[in-house]
């Protein structure tokens, strides 16, 4: 777990996942969820790379989750994320996403994450560069690439390669 004043992140246990998978009305987020937890059972090992990790509010509010759609040996990890509608515009998506990057920086060999935003989605643009990311130059399924060099890693202690031809075994769209 990961935390600071007012979030925490965790990775979800497969009761946790299964639940979230059963309640889910949005297929494609249902598919994503799904596609989750067959790479945690695939990967018991490295759980926390394929899990969908849980953002809290201290006193245990659900208000989003964010994932590293796994880990594969010579490409970086690359993160996703999504904060629900109520809670957006707050700065929690910033928060979590540095508590992330903090926690993956902390793995020998994560040298760098990588992410991707919708053309359109200004506001998880915004996130992104508030975190360090910054353009890779390549544009993904959903839109601009972005990648975040664990050298910068002195920018994140106030939040307490290329992924081409990796399919992502997610999207995750609620930014």
């Amino acid at each position: 777990m990961m935390e600071n004043e007012r979030i925490r992140i965790y990775p979800a246990s497969q009761e946790q996942m299964e639940k979230f998978i059963a309640s889910e009305t949005d297929e494609e987020l249902k598919k994503a969820y799904s596609e989750m937890l067959e790479g945690c059972l695939a990967h018991p090992g490295e759980w926390d790379w394929y899990a969908m990790w849980m953002i809290e509010k201290p006193d245990g509010t659900h208000i989003g989750d964010l994932c590293f759609k796994g880990i594969e040996a010579g490409r970086n990890p690359e993160i996703g994320y999504g904060i629900l509608e109520e809670y957006r515009g707050q700065g929690f998506a910033t928060e979590a996403v540095k508590l992330a990057l903090k926690w993956s920086f902390r793995h020998p060999g994560i040298k760098a994450v990588e992410a991707e935003a919708d053309t359109g989605n200004a506001a998880s643009q915004r996130v992104l560069m508030k975190c360090g990311f910054r353009p890779n130059g390549e544009i993904g399924e959903e839109g601009p690439r972005y990648i975040r060099i664990a050298a910068d890693e002195m920018s994140l202690r106030d939040a307490t390669t290329s992924r081409q031809g990796a399919e992502a075994p997610h999207k995750l769209r609620r930014k």
